[in-house]
């Protein structure tokens, strides 16, 4: 170990004695981490501050809006509008087709993809 790596956990041991990490909240329950081991270790910061940030993919953004026509598309009984969220789904879908980059199978699956907006949401 190093003087630097000796010197931190001198500091960390007396912070710990005089009770410096007693109050911070979750205290006492394990830390979730997010599963980043699919993604090259020089790309985790930069893939880490956008998701922080509450940026999603182009691809995400797209598949987010057609799952949210198509939930209106279910609720919804008039023929104008019914016409007005097929067109909507329509465009969506060929924008999505376009950007050559389409969600993968796996985001077309239901439960996964809300599984996923929902994670991107919540954080």
């Amino acid at each position: 170990m190093s003087l630097l790596d000796q010197l931190a956990e001198a500091r960390i041991q007396k912070a710990q004695q005089e009770g410096a990490f007693d109050n911070l909240p979750d205290h006492g329950k394990p830390i979730e981490l997010d599963d980043d081991s699919m993604i090259p270790e020089a790309l985790r910061a930069g893939y880490r501050l956008l998701k922080n940030s509450g940026y999603l993919p182009p691809e995400l953004q797209l598949q987010r809006e057609i799952r949210e026509v198509e939930d209106l598309l279910a609720q919804t009984q008039e023929a104008a509008e019914r016409s007005a969220c097929e067109k909507r789904l329509r465009l969506l879908r060929a924008r999505l087709g376009e950007s050559g980059r389409g969600a993968s199978r796996l985001l077309e699956l239901g439960r996964y993809h809300d599984r996923l907006l929902e994670k991107w949401e919540g954080d």
